[in-house]
């Protein structure tokens, strides 16, 4: 999963930067609010942290602005402005959701994961090209009219490529997205996984949804033209085939899991302690 922080206190920043990447998260960081726009508008992201008091545009005008060209995409609005009228702007500008500063990193991290759940299952939403559907509900995959059983990361790869449909995703999106890890040119276990992919879904069917961009990644396309079509036969998922084939991994990966340490001083408090070490710095 991958995350945008848009905040421009460089402490607070690079805390939730560290913390969410402790929980497997990809995140990137900025601090104004054009350049949130900007990022979010031409990046992919699962979610969006945005604070209110950003320079250059505030963070309503660019939580906005980001819902006109990304609709579905969850927004976290992380502000010190508490008041009812506050978080009343804030809902009605777009965001998803409101937390108030001080806040303790255990809550935004609950807040992220229930809206990252909410993102994952809708119920009955369906995802569909051609003849291979994904019910987002059930989890169920079919081709062709036939189920295809996939692992747990076959899943995510899959849905992932789908919600991209048309688009070209790189190897470095699907390590980001799929394995919450930065790229790593060591490692081959994307095209690996792709082949796993390939051996479930398109093998004995006339026409390939999973297409190799030499040098760029991956791609499913989200039309095709009538010479492309064709019945295809699934072949059942194959125990085991998962361990039969080499990866080369980066490095251990872990689950995600909720940290229960508070936030630090400096607009991230959550302690008494906390509050007035930090109104002693800003004074």
């Amino acid at each position: 999963m991958r995350i945008l922080v848009a905040e421009d206190d460089r402490y607070v920043a690079s805390y939730i930067r560290r913390r969410f990447q402790a929980e497997h998260f990809a995140v990137d960081v900025t601090s104004g609010g054009l350049e949130a726009q900007k990022v979010a508008v031409e990046n992919e992201y699962d979610l969006l942290i945005i604070d209110v008091a950003l320079p250059g545009a505030d963070g309503l005008q660019a939580v906005r602005s980001v819902r006109v060209n990304k609709p579905l995409v969850p927004i976290i609005i992380l502000s010190g402005y508490d008041t009812i009228a506050d978080r009343v702007r804030g809902l009605d500008a777009g965001a998803d959701d409101y937390l108030t500063k001080p806040f303790a990193f255990a809550e935004l991290s609950a807040r992220v994961r229930a809206l990252l759940r909410r993102m994952e299952r809708p119920n009955g939403a369906v995802l569909r090209v051609h003849d291979l559907e994904v019910n987002l509900g059930t989890r169920v995959v079919t081709r062709a009219g036939k189920r295809v059983d996939l692992s747990a990361r076959e899943y995510l790869l899959l849905t992932y490529l789908l919600k991209n449909a048309g688009r070209v995703v790189t190897r470095s999106m699907i390590m980001e997205h799929v394995w919450t890890l930065a790229y790593d040119t060591s490692t081959n276990v994307v095209d690996v996984y792709i082949n796993y992919l390939r051996s479930k879904i398109d093998k004995g069917c006339e026409h390939k949804l999973i297409r190799t961009i030499r040098g760029v990644g991956y791609q499913i396309e989200r039309r095709l033209s009538r010479q492309e079509t064709g019945d295809c036969e699934p072949p059942m998922a194959l125990a085991g085939a998962e361990q039969s084939s080499a990866i080369h991994q980066p490095g251990p990966r872990g689950q995600h899991r909720p940290n229960t340490q508070p936030c630090p001083p400096r607009g991230g408090i959550s302690t008494p302690d906390d509050a007035r070490s930090a109104h002693n710095h800003s004074s």
